[in-house]
């Protein structure tokens, strides 16, 4: 353990509730204290006393090229030279807004904002106003930021906390967000029968991120595309995790079904902060100053956030990127599987692409987030804190999707199969 990490926390906690800034970074049930990072160089994190880690948090998933990628560091140095923040327009968000609108199937228009949570509370509201209806329609364990209407019943930071469902949510609010079965597609059948008039919006994960990695069983998402369509209610993608990370496009074009609305975040801003709201032109202009829909934001399109994305949305346009991407999890993941076989594991991993799940269970394919509960929760957390110690760094939850970049290699893959083994022998 890292004594300079166990001090710096100390003295975090005395300043900050619970240490962190945002939750699951508190590593609360897995150790006594989370590892302070230096530094970051494609696959590798270096902790503060200058231990080196492969690292499969990838900032959450932006560090689709790796930490520090040339490219992408190049471009933000370059728009330091010119300033931080104007307040103001610049040309290089509209460059960013072209490039995304070409490449998304749904973005005709978007509205850029500083973070995914304010992206999705925004595209909630817009929904609203745009239908005069109240009613929304979430999946458990899929998270959408921490917006009033959306947390309940929330995954990944609010699950490990052991809270589903936030203080400080308003009953009356929180009745107006029905929440639902991930892949159940009867229960949204039904539910629809019953409210559909009343129905804004679906809200959804199209590959959930945030209780693991669980794809969408068949005919789930065409079965919330025909319903939404057929009540006039909205259909919204959260591809905050899943936009340009599975696929050029995201999960709507993998998946060939294209909702009113797409909320992004993560990738476009290639590791600071932003959020972008996107979808039908006569939906996106129902914002101010056209519409009737109130959104505004500081900082929203600035131009250091819009520099770094355009650079990493130009590097995961090459040829083959995804194609690379998607061999190196799938051997991750496969290996992870044969491995834990070997040693008398049960052990399931999910993936699409650049993103897998790890689950302790003997089931063939985890749907849901009962099924995540279910899996052997003791085992996860041994399994992290073995990996950890023998410089692996993965998600430090068990409702936490796991991020490959196109800079882990053989080695890096292979070192992380060799600290597996030796995990699966000590479980």
């Amino acid at each position: 353990m890292s004594n300079r990490s166990k001090s710096l926390f100390d003295a975090a906690l005395a300043v900050m509730p619970g240490g962190v800034n945002s939750p699951v970074r508190a590593f609360n049930n897995l150790r006594d204290n989370p590892i302070y990072f230096a530094k970051g160089d494609g696959p590798y994190l270096f902790d503060v006393d200058g231990k080196r880690y492969i690292d499969y948090v990838g900032s959450w998933g932006p560090a689709i090229a790796g930490h520090s990628n040339p490219e992408v560091v190049s471009a933000v140095r370059n728009q330091l030279d010119s300033g931080l923040s104007f307040g103001a327009p610049t040309e290089i968000e509209t460059v960013l807004a072209e490039k995304i609108i070409k490449l998304v199937p749904s973005a005709e228009k978007l509205r850029m904002t500083s973070s995914g949570t304010e992206a999705a509370m925004s595209a909630i509201r817009l929904a609203r106003g745009y239908t005069n209806r109240e009613l929304i329609i979430k999946f458990e364990g899929c998270y959408h930021g921490h917006g009033d209407s959306l947390l309940v019943k929330a995954g990944s930071g609010a699950m490990t906390m052991g809270v589903p469902d936030s203080a400080g949510v308003p009953k009356d609010l929180a009745n107006k967000t029905i929440t639902l079965t991930y892949n159940d597609i009867p229960s949204a059948i039904n539910t629809f029968k019953k409210l559909g008039k009343n129905i804004a919006a679906v809200i959804v994960e199209p590959i959930a991120g945030n209780m693991g990695c669980i794809p969408p069983v068949p005919e789930f998402l065409e079965t919330l595309r025909e319903l939404t369509s057929a009540n006039k209610a909205l259909l919204i993608f959260d591809e905050v995790m899943t936009g340009f990370r599975v696929g050029l496009g995201g999960a709507q074009k993998l998946f060939k079904i294209t909702p009113d609305l797409t909320v992004l975040g993560k990738i476009i801003g290639g590791g600071l902060p932003v959020g972008a709201i996107a979808g039908k032109a006569q939906i996106i202009d129902f914002f101010a100053p056209v519409g009737p829909v109130y959104q505004a934001g500081t900082l929203s399109g600035n131009p250091l956030a819009m520099a770094s994305g355009l650079a990493t949305i130009e590097l995961v346009s090459q040829k083959d990127f995804h194609k690379k991407l998607e061999l190196s999890t799938a051997k991750l993941s496969r290996g992870l599987e044969s491995l834990a076989q070997k040693k008398g594991v049960d052990l399931c991993v999910n993936h699409v692409c650049g993103m897998f799940g790890i689950f302790f269970s003997d089931q063939k394919m985890i749907c849901n987030l009962e099924d995540v509960k279910n899996c052997d929760e003791k085992k996860f957390k041994s399994f992290f804190n073995i990996m950890l110690e023998n410089g692996i760094n993965l998600a430090p939850s068990r409702f936490e999707a796991g991020f490959v970049s196109s800079a882990h290699g053989e080695d890096e893959l292979a070192a992380t199969l060799r600290a597996a083994e030796l995990a699966f022998s000590m479980l």
